[in-house]
């Protein structure tokens, strides 16, 4: 306990100039005469803290002393700035990596290892807003996950339909989407980037040879740009709606929210009763029939009439479950 408030105190001084008793003493929660305790057991261990005396005054660490963080291997912090995930670092395999660079926490990090939070943003991107699936691990993944962190290539082969594809790959980064791990790589031939599911690859082999990396690529953007499109090719159908103003502030969580805001920006101005029509477009009228369905009186579909008769029946047997006067007399 005292030891790790020992620490704790060194590393507030490094970051400041100078730092009050009081100041000290609020920070990590104990009296000032402990404070002047630790300042003195500090001095007598050789690391140089300085009491100023005086209204102004206060303690400081002279001579630029710092404690450097000795020991951290670099797959140790980069895993540190992904500690906030550990099932996503257990099926990498790094959880023993993690679990080791939490103990030196403590004390600052070598220059060396300052970059290493963003080297992790660049080769990790978590992306798993309101999708809820049972997660499977990858047989393979912690293979391509040690090839991602070494920018080593890989020779992987793949399920493609019926048949196995061999693909060189540089892999640049894991996405982790609904419990779903994919590869973001770059086929060398043509130098193009792409995605791939990791859970269908049948075998991964890694060489000795390295890549070299762009420093200029975004991997949470390039991969916001391909969920974009993904969703994009799903939306093969369309059909016109007639929402209330509760309907359309609830549009975005009920479609895709992209199509939702530029469906609602085209739209005309509302009528008198404050609804307003907008064409949409959907994944297919079966999509449709079960998002809208969530909206209940507030949308109203008003082509396709296949669809529009699909839910003026629903309508029709949702009115007769609340029929009062059938309950009267049954």
């Amino acid at each position: 306990m005292r030891a790790a408030r020992l620490i704790k105190m060194v590393l507030l001084l490094q970051a400041r100039p100078s730092m009050t008793a009081a100041e000290l003493a609020r920070e990590l929660e104990v009296s000032e005469r402990t404070i002047t305790r630790d300042a003195q057991a500090l001095s007598e261990a050789g690391v140089p803290v300085y009491a100023d005396r005086g209204r102004a005054g206060g303690y400081r660490l002279i001579g630029g002393y710092r404690t450097r963080l000795t020991g951290l291997a670099k797959s140790e912090a980069e895993a540190l700035f992904l500690s906030g995930v550990p099932g996503a670092l257990r099926e990498m395999g790094l959880e023993d990596a993690a679990s080791a660079a939490r103990l030196k926490v403590s004390a600052a990090l070598l220059p060396s290892l300052k970059d290493a939070s963003r080297t992790a943003s660049q080769r990790f991107h978590l992306d798993a807003p309101a999708w809820f699936a049972e997660p499977k691990t990858p047989e393979l993944l912690p293979e391509v996950a040690e090839a991602v962190w070494d920018d080593r290539r890989i020779t992987a082969r793949y399920r493609r339909q019926e048949t196995d594809v061999e693909r060189e790959l540089e892999p640049y980064g894991l996405i982790l989407k609904a419990g779903v791990w994919y590869v973001c790589a770059r086929v060398p031939d043509p130098g193009s980037f792409r995605v791939y599911r990791i859970d269908r690859f049948t075998s991964v082999e890694s060489g000795d040879e390295r890549f070299s990396r762009d420093e200029g690529f975004d991997l949470p953007g390039f991969w916001a740009e391909r969920a974009a499109q993904f969703a994009r090719s799903l939306l093969r159908a369309t059909i016109v709606v007639r929402l209330t103003e509760a309907g359309a502030r609830r549009l975005k969580h009920t479609v895709d929210p992209l199509s939702a805001q530029e469906a609602l920006a085209a739209a005309g101005p509302p009528d008198d009763a404050g609804r307003v029509t907008l064409t949409l477009p959907v994944e297919s009228y079966d999509v449709a029939y079960t998002q809208f369905l969530s909206l209940g009186p507030e949308a109203e579909v008003l082509e396709p009439s296949e669809l529009r008769g699909r839910f003026a029946e629903a309508a029709a047997r949702t009115a007769a479950y609340y029929d009062t006067k059938a309950d009267a007399r049954g």
